[in-house]
C-alpha cells in the first residue's frame, strides 16, 4: 500500500480544481494501443510466446461442394515426421456441433461434405507446415451429390436454412394497383470478404481438472467458452476465454472464431499438450464465411412526384450452407429496406436461402446494408422514370417528425434529423450548382462522364435478439489512486477500450493514464454479449459507468461522514475532490476510504431499455434508437473501359455527444471506404463447382489509398446530444457510416445514365466492377439508339 499525501498546497489544488479534466468524455484522446500498433509491439495471439512442447494445426478441407464422404484414411498422416495427431469427427469427446444459434455447424465433416473448404480432418504437428504435409497425405474419398451453388435456384426451390418472415403494413397489392405509375425490377447484390488482417488463430493450454485457458482472437469471448466446454464435453466454469486484442473483426469473428479455438482445445485435450491453430490467408478465405450476398426483387407503385404508394420488396439472402447468424440477419436487412423513406403500404419479405458455399456470417452492418441498397436503387429507378433529380425524389419520400413516421414495422422514428442534415450537407457540398455543372460537362464531354449522388442513412442501433443487448463491467481503484478496468467488449482497433476508459475517467474526474485495461477474460466479466451490433460502447460504457459510480457514490458517503458534510458538498474534478471549503487529491481520499474500509471494487451491469419485438405479429420497437448520416459523392467515368475515379466525398454524419471525436472520424471514414469498397471493387466469384476463385489479395481486390476519394470531407453533426439515456449521450459509429459508400454506387450510376439522358436506371449489380459498369454503358447506348431510331421512324412520312 501506497504511504503517498499530496503536498500540495490548499491554493494548487483548488486552483486545479477549476480546470477541465483534459482525457474525459467528448475530447480527441488517442488510441490505447497507438504507439504500439505505430511501432509493431502490440501483442496478437500469433505474437505470443510459445509454449514449450507446442502443437499446431492444420485442417484438410473439403474439394467438395456437396458429397458424402465414404472412406477417410489418416495413417499417412503418421508417416510424417513430428505428427502428433490426426483427428476426425468421430475423436471429438464432447459435442460435434458449434453453430452459433441453431445447430448445423459440425466441428469437423460427419458423414458429408456440405461446402468446398469445409475441414473434414485436423491434423497436429510439431509447425504448420508440417502438419499441412501430413494432412495432405491423409485419404478421402467422397461420393458426389448435386450442389445448390446459385441463390436464386435456391429461392425457387425454397431451398432454406431457416423459414421466411414478413413484414407487412396496410394493403400493398391494392396500393401497388391503385398507383398511378409502377416499376418493377431485380438487383443482386454481392458478399464481402472480412480481409481482416490477422486470420482467424487461436493458441490453447490445458489446465488441471480438464479445463482450458484460450487466447483467441475473437469477438465473442461467452460464446468461444461456451462451444469449447461442449466440444469437450465439460462446463464453462472450466473454460477461460482471456482476449486482448484483435487484428480486425468487422464480424468474421462473431462467431466465426469458434473453429480454431474448438479445434485447439480437443486436441489440446487428446494430446495434453498445448497447441496452437492460425489460418494461413487463403484457408481462412476459403473456410469461412463472408458478407451475405443477396437477390432482390421488388414491385414499387408511385405518382407523378415520385412519392411512394406501396411497395413489395423480396429479400433472398445467400446464407450458404447453415444458418449461422442468417436468421438475424435477413431480419436485419428487412427492418432497413426502408432506409430513411416512409414505404406507403409494403410487404417486406425475407428468405434464408441454402446453397452449398461456406456459411455467410455477421459483416458490419449485418445485414442492414444491403437493405438500404435495395430502397436506394429504387429510389434512383423511380427517379429515372421521372425524369427527376434522384435527390428530389429521395427528400419527398423522407419519414416526417409528426406524421408519416411509423416503419413498416411499426416502430416510430423519433428524433429523425435527416431533414437538416440533408439541407446542411447540400449547402456545404454545393450539391445544386454541382448538378447543373455535371450535366454541362457531361454534355460536352463524349468519353468521361460525370456522376453525383447525395444518399442518407437510418440505422437502428440494438441487437435484433432483445437477450444481447445487455454487458457488464469490473471496476477496482488500488490505494495508490489507480485504477483497474475491465469489461465484456472486445478491442479489435475500433477504439472501444479508450472511450470505456474515458467514461471511467469522466466518472472519477482522474485522468486516463490512471486507467488500465486488461485483456477481456471470462474470469473477470461473465456471460458477455459479442462486440457487434454498433453496441460496444453503448452496452459496455454504460456498465463501467455504473460500476465507477457505484465506487464514487461509496467515496461520497465516506467523505462525508469523516468530514461531517453534506454528501452534496463532495465534488470530484481534475484528480482533486472538494470537501465543502477544503480541498484533497484524488490519491489521499482513496487511501483514507481504504483505511476508512470502504470497498473500492465493483461490477457494473447494464441492459438496453425499451426495446422488443413481437416476431408473431412482425412489429415492435427492435432498435432503442437510430443514428443519421448523409454522403454526396461524385465520380467521373471512362465509358469505354468503365474504369471510374471518385473526385469527391463530403459527409456528415451524427454521433450524438461524440465521447471521442478523432477516434469517432476514424469510424466514420473507415466505414465509408470500406463500403464503397463493397460496392464498388470487392468482388467475390466463385467457380461452376462452388469453389472461392478470389481466395487472396492477388484475386480480391480491397481499397487502396489510390481509390479514396481525392477530396474527402468528414464532419460530426455538432451539438446534438442523443435524447436517449445513452452513455453520455453518445451514439453508436461502428456501423452507421458503412452505408455513407452507398452515394459513391449511385454516383457511379448517376453517370452512366447520363448516356441516355437520365431516363434509364442502368442494370449494374454490385459490386460495380470496370466490367459491370461498361455493360451498363453498352446498355444505356443501345437504349439510346433504340429511342433515335425510333425518334427517327415516326418523322418520317409515310
Amino acid at each position: 500500500m501506497s504511504n503517498h499525501v499530496t503536498t500540495r498546497t490548499q491554493e494548487e489544488i483548488a486552483a486545479l480544481f477549476t480546470e477541465d479534466l483534459i482525457t474525459g468524455v467528448g475530447k480527441s484522446v488517442k488510441h490505447d494501443s497507438a504507439p504500439k500498433h505505430v511501432s509493431g509491439e502490440a501483442v496478437y495471439v500469433d505474437d505470443r510466446l510459445e509454449f514449450p512442447n507446442q502443437l499446431h494445426i492444420y485442417a484438410r478441407m473439403s474439394d467438395r461442394a456437396h458429397a458424402r464422404i465414404a472412406r477417410i484414411d489418416t495413417a499417412p498422416c503418421y508417416e510424417v515426421p513430428g505428427v502428433a495427431i490426426a483427428i476426425t469427427a468421430q475423436d471429438v469427446p464432447g459435442q460435434l456441433d458449434i453453430g452459433a444459434v441453431l445447430p448445423g455447424d459440425p466441428l469437423l465433416a460427419d458423414g458429408k461434405v456440405e461446402y468446398i473448404g469445409q475441414p473434414v480432418i485436423a491434423v497436429a504437428a510439431d509447425s504448420l507446415e508440417t502438419a499441412r504435409k501430413a494432412a495432405m497425405a491423409a485419404i478421402i474419398e467422397y461420393e458426389d451429390l448435386e450442389p445448390v451453388l446459385d441463390v436464386v435456384e435456391a429461392l425457387h426451390k425454397k431451398h432454406f436454412v431457416l423459414d421466411s418472415h414478413t413484414h407487412q403494413r396496410g394493403d400493398s397489392a391494392t396500393a401497388l394497383a391503385s398507383a398511378p405509375r409502377r416499376l418493377q425490377g431485380s438487383l443482386h447484390i454481392g458478399g464481402q470478404e472480412h480481409f481482416y488482417l490477422e486470420t482467424q488463430v487461436s493458441s490453447v493450454m490445458p489446465t488441471e481438472d480438464g479445463g482450458m485457458i484460450v487466447f483467441t482472437s475473437t469477438q465473442n469471448p461467452t460464446e468461444v467458452q461456451k462451444l469449447v466446454a461442449e466440444v469437450l464435453g465439460v462446463s464453462m466454469n472450466k473454460i477461460v476465454i482471456d482476449m486482448r486484442r484483435m487484428g480486425g473483426g468487422f464480424g468474421g469473428k462473431e462467431t466465426q472464431a469458434a473453429g480454431p479455438a474448438c479445434m485447439c482445445a480437443v486436441i489440446a485435450r487428446l494430446t495434453g499438450r498445448p497447441t496452437k491453430m492460425r489460418l494461413p490467408r487463403m484457408e481462412d478465405m476459403t473456410m469461412t464465411g463472408k458478407r451475405h450476398p443477396f437477390y432482390v426483387e421488388y414491385d414499387v407503385g408511385f405518382d407523378d412526384d415520385g412519392l411512394l404508394h406501396g411497395i413489395e420488396i423480396d429479400l433472398a439472402g445467400n446464407c450458404g450452407y447453415s444458418p449461422d447468424l442468417s436468421g438475424s440477419i435477413v431480419d436485419r436487412a428487412m427492418f432497413h429496406s426502408d432506409n430513411a423513406y416512409y414505404l406507403g403500404d409494403a410487404t417486406i419479405n425475407g428468405h434464408r436461402c441454402k446453397t452449398n458455399l461456406a456459411s455467410n456470417t455477421a459483416y458490419r452492418g449485418f445485414g442492414g446494408p444491403q437493405g438500404m441498397v435495395a430502397i436506394e436503387e429504387i429510389m434512383d429507378a423511380v427517379a429515372r422514370e421521372l425524369g427527376k433529380d434522384p435527390l428530389e425524389v429521395r427528400k419527398r419520400n423522407y419519414y416526417g417528425k409528426t406524421e408519416r413516421n411509423v416503419t413498416h414495422y411499426y416502430q416510430t422514428v423519433e428524433h429523425n434529423m435527416l431533414e437538416e442534415m440533408t439541407a446542411e450537407l447540400e449547402a456545404s457540398s454545393d450539391y445544386a450548382k454541382r448538378r447543373e455543372d455535371i450535366r454541362a460537362f457531361n454534355a460536352a464531354s463524349p468519353i468521361l462522364k460525370k456522376g453525383l449522388a447525395l444518399t442518407p442513412v437510418k440505422f437502428g442501433i440494438s441487437f435484433t435478439a432483445s437477450f444481447l443487448n445487455q454487458a457488464g463491467a469490473l471496476v477496482h481503484v488500488y490505494t495508490d489512486g489507480s485504477i483497474h478496468l475491465n469489461h465484456g467488449g472486445t478491442e479489435m482497433g475500433q477504439g472501444l477500450n479508450t472511450k470505456v476508459a474515458q467514461v471511467v475517467a469522466e466518472v472519477f474526474q482522474v485522468d486516463i493514464d490512471r486507467i488500465q485495461i486488461t485483456a477481456t477474460n471470462t474470469d473477470k466479466v461473465p456471460n458477455t454479449s459479442p462486440t457487434a451490433a454498433s453496441s460496444g460502447t453503448d452496452l459496455n460504457g454504460k456498465a463501467a459507468q455504473n460500476a465507477a459510480q457505484t465506487i464514487k457514490q461509496r467515496l461520497v458517503e465516506f467523505a462525508a461522514r469523516k468530514w461531517q458534510i453534506f454528501e452534496e458538498d463532495v465534488e470530484f474534478k481534475n484528480g482533486q475532490v472538494r470537501l465543502r471549503d477544503q480541498y484533497i487529491s484524488f490519491d489521499e481520499l482513496i487511501q483514507q476510504a481504504y483505511f476508512g474500509q470502504v470497498s473500492l471494487s465493483s461490477t457494473g451491469f447494464y441492459r438496453t431499455p425499451k426495446i422488443y419485438y413481437d416476431r408473431s405479429q412482425a412489429r415492435g420497437r427492435p432498435f432503442y434508437y437510430f443514428a443519421y448520416g448523409a454522403a454526396c459523392s461524385e465520380v467521373i467515368v471512362d465509358t469505354l473501359t468503365g474504369e471510374y475515379k471518385m473526385l469527391r466525398s463530403d459527409i456528415l454524419h451524427d454521433v450524438g455527444a461524440s465521447l471521442n471525436p478523432a477516434i469517432d472520424i476514424g469510424q466514420v471514414e473507415g466505414g465509408f471506404v470500406q463500403g464503397l469498397g463493397w460496392l464498388t471493387m470487392e468482388e467475390l466469384v466463385w467457380n461452376d463447382k462452388g469453389k472461392l476463385m478470389t481466395s487472396g489479395p492477388a484475386s480480391y481486390k480491397i481499397p487502396a489509398v489510390a481509390d479514396m476519394p481525392l477530396d474527402l470531407r468528414v464532419k460530426l453533426v455538432e451539438n446534438r446530444k442523443n435524447p436517449e439515456d445513452t452513455v453520455f449521450h453518445s451514439k453508436a459509429v461502428g456501423e452507421p457510416p458503412f452505408m455513407l459508400g452507398i452515394s459513391v454506387w449511385c454516383a457511379i450510376k448517376d453517370a452512366v445514365a447520363s448516356l441516355a439522358d437520365y431516363k434509364v436506371q442502368p442494370k449494374i449489380d454490385a459490386p460495380a466492377t470496370p466490367e459491370r459498369v461498361l455493360w451498363g454503358v453498352e446498355q444505356m447506348r443501345r437504349l439510346k439508339q433504340t429511342a433515335s431510331r425510333s425518334a427517327a421512324a415516326e418523322t418520317t412520312p409515310a
